[in-house]
Order: C-alpha cells, then sequence, then structure tokens
C-alpha cells in the first residue's frame, strides 16, 4: 500500500517545530520524514529521522525518496553564522533549492517553503535579495507545484534569544489591529498560523506556483 509521505528541512526551528508538532497529530500522513544535520529527541511511531549531509546530494536524495511533499523552513540568522553572509547563502537558498531539485528527481510534485514579506531577488537588502532569489531558484527547478510562504514579523517562541526581534514582537502585535487594507500584509503572524497554512496548502492538488501573505495565510490556516 503506497504510504503519504510528508518530509520536513527545517524542523527544529520556530515553524518547523510546528511543522513536526501539527504533522505528527494529523493522520493525513501516514508518515512525517525529517532530514537533519544531526540525531534529534524526538520519538513518535509516524516519525522518521533521518541525519544527512546536505553538502552530500546523494545521501540527501536517497532520504528524499518516496516524499509526497516537501517543507522547508530552514533558516539561519546573521547572528548564528557570525556575519558570514557567504554561510547565511549556503544555508538559506542553497539547501532548499537543492532540496527542491532533489526531491522532483525522486518524483516528488510538491514543496513548501518559507520566504518573507517584502523577498525580491533585486532588492538591494541581503535578506529580501535572499529570500527572492531562493524563490526565484525554486520555481525554476521545475517542481509541478510550490506553495511560497511570505509572512510578515513572526510571532511566538525561538530557542534562542532575539531580544531586539521580542520587542519588535510586542510592538507590531500591538500595532496590527490598526492595520488595513493593503496594510494588513504587514501584521505580526503567529510561527505556528504559518505551519498551519503550510499543512493546509500541502492537502490541495493545485499545479503552479502559489504566494501566501498574511490574508491568505490566516485563511488557510484556520480553514478547517
Amino acid at each position: 500500500m503506497h504510504k503519504r509521505i510528508a518530509t520536513i528541512i527545517g524542523s527544529t526551528g520556530m515553524i518547523g517545530s510546528h511543522l513536526l508538532e501539527l504533522l505528527l497529530k494529523d493522520n493525513y500522513y501516514d508518515l512525517v520524514r525529517i532530514l537533519v544535520r544531526r540525531p534529534v529527541d524526538v520519538n513518535s511511531e509516524r516519525l522518521e529521522v533521518m541525519v544527512v549531509n546536505f553538502e552530500n546530494p546523494e545521501s540527501v536524495k536517497l532520504a528524499l525518496d518516496g516524499s509526497e511533499v516537501v517543507f522547508s523552513s530552514i533558516g539561519t540568522t546573521n547572528k548564528n553564522v557570525g556575519g558570514n553572509k557567504k554561510l547565511y547563502w549556503q544555508i538559506d537558498h542553497d539547501i532548499p533549492v537543492s532540496v527542491c531539485r532533489l526531491a522532483f528527481e525522486t518524483g516528488c510534485k510538491k514543496f513548501i517553503f518559507v520566504s518573507s514579506l517584502g523577498a525580491e531577488a533585486g532588492s538591494k537588502n541581503f535578506y529580501l535579495k535572499l529570500k527572492g532569489q531562493t524563490e526565484q531558484d525554486i520555481i525554476a527547478t521545475s517542481m509541478p507545484e510550490i506553495h511560497i510562504m511570505r509572512p510578515g514579523m513572526l510571532l511566538g517562541d525561538r530557542k534562542e534569544k532575539r531580544p531586539f526581534e521580542k520587542l519588535m514582537q510586542v510592538v507590531l502585535k500591538a500595532l496590527s489591529g490598526f492595520m488595513v487594507g493593503h496594510a494588513r500584509q504587514y501584521r505580526a503572524i503567529e510561527g505556528v498560523d504559518v505551519a498551519k497554512a503550510m499543512i493546509a496548502t500541502s492537502k490541495l492538488n493545485s499545479e503552479g506556483v502559489h504566494i501566501y501573505s498574511y490574508n491568505r495565510l490566516i485563511q488557510f490556516a484556520h480553514a478547517g
């Protein structure tokens, strides 16, 4: 019997951890697979942990085999890479683009990933340029169905301390109610809602490229 397999890269971050928890509670997928750099302490009969070297395409390709959908919420911060822009690019761009390409080669037809509000390959801002170029290159893989999540400021707890981001979360959460019309897309959004929207869109059968900012993210997050 064919098994529905959902694979996650970036399962230890804010959105990724929500994705993992929600998918393990949702019986839509028979198996949830996570690709990680090192072993993790998560136990479930429906979880498969694959330790991979993302610089070894063949090992990643083997780990992706059989996936019906691949979720990517992988990402880092300037602080975590010590200001190394090359390493930042390798993590946030090279890994998801490579995984999408390899997944397509194994027969996977659906890729869902987290980008950012304002993503633009031609931007002078490093982060927005990075996210925009990642979007372009993932689309260029010819994956039949691509869902791009473009949240603004994320609300929720992270494992690492980000004092400035915590302050901005409080400010934007307070201001969100005043953001109407076009400005709604700049509203802060809970990381768990982004994860819920990703899972909801994974159950669609809608070929092409689909982009979700605040309004559509909330719509899909609360569709159930």
